[in-house]
């Protein structure tokens, strides 16, 4: 029964197997290649090496090791001459390198004329708000009507939210020119509190030719990876119509304002969707009615001492964040 096993052993791949182990782990001990009979089944050349080379027959392990170094010093003879070639032309030196180079994280610097182009397919695109709505296809739409191939809509990856920004930031530089002429030769405004019902109603009457479609456009400016983008937009807003309104304040008085507008503006926005009469008289009404309750609201703020620096804390750094956030200083000059 034994002799039967060791048989069957001998005759499985498992038993070539080991006795091929066993060739080559002499062959290393003794630096000689057992020479194979013609009846010698083994299968050839499996010495294996680290390098993936074998030994060759009559060959004996000094050889071997000497010829394996031969190769490795070739290897970094060639490898030596790559270097001095690609350093010669400023390129990476290696793949590491390369793919080192190109997944640094570095933004890459950008190019003034791919902003001016994207800038007019944007305006191109507002045309078609009306027909596509806040959408690829509007900018698509755009792209053609600028001589650009509809396919340009992959500079924007974002899709829509990138035209509603861009509404909203066209929007807030015509508010400043608005406020620049309404403050010409002008020391001080006289009613701060009406010059700013008046900015946020020019302000408010720019969303007219989009107001069906701006629910679609504050939808997406609420989703969380648009959110920090669009705050930035609305307290950038409102610190302008302030500034312009003579605030110089640095007390308390500078947050108050602020956030006391921000939710007027806000309000009276929402208000103006739903409204249908004539000119949006009732949404005016409803606007004079807010600003004549903000100084109620900021008398509460300003008595409430025990949120006083809290709040100061938290609307300064929302209001440099949003600053910062779209790339603007606070010189007005």
């Amino acid at each position: 029964m034994l002799l039967r096993v060791f048989v069957n052993f001998r005759q499985s791949p498992i038993g070539f197997l080991g006795r091929n182990l066993y060739l080559n782990s002499r062959a290393i001990s003794t630096g000689r290649v057992p020479q194979r009979s013609a009846n010698d089944k083994t299968t050839p050349g499996r010495c294996f090496s680290s390098s993936g080379s074998h030994l060759r027959a009559n060959e004996t392990f000094d050889d071997f090791r000497a010829r394996e170094e031969r190769k490795e010093q070739e290897y970094a003879k060639q490898q030596q001459q790559q270097a001095d070639a690609t350093s010669s032309t400023g390129s990476p030196t290696s793949h590491t390198e390369a793919f080192a180079s190109s997944s640094s994280g570095e933004k890459e610097p950008i190019d003034p004329d791919v902003e001016r182009t994207k800038e007019m397919i944007l305006d191109a695109a507002l045309a078609f708000v009306q027909s596509h709505g806040w959408s690829k296809q509007a900018i698509a739409a755009g792209a053609e009507a600028a001589n650009y191939p509809s396919v340009s809509h992959g500079l924007f990856p974002r899709g829509g939210i990138e035209l509603v920004h861009h509404f909203y930031k066209q929007c807030n530089l015509k508010l400043i020119d608005y406020l620049k002429q309404q403050t010409v030769g002008v020391e001080k405004v006289p009613n701060p509190s009406e010059f700013a019902r008046k900015a946020i109603e020019f302000r408010l009457r720019l969303l007219e030719p989009y107001l069906k479609y701006w629910p679609q456009a504050l939808g997406l400016m609420t989703l969380p990876p648009n959110a920090p983008h669009s705050l930035a937009n609305m307290l950038t807003l409102v610190d302008d119509i302030c500034y312009y309104a003579g605030d110089r304040s640095v007390d308390f008085n500078w947050y108050t304002r602020r956030i006391g507008l921000a939710c007027i503006y806000k309000t009276t926005e929402l208000y103006m969707l739903q409204d249908s009469s004539a000119g949006f008289e009732n949404t005016w009404k409803f606007l004079e009615r807010r600003m004549e309750e903000a100084s109620l609201v900021h008398e509460f703020l300003v008595k409430s001492e025990g949120a006083t620096h809290q709040l100061q804390n938290a609307v300064g750094s929302a209001f440099t964040t949003a600053r910062n956030i779209l790339g603007l200083n606070f010189d007005r000059r």
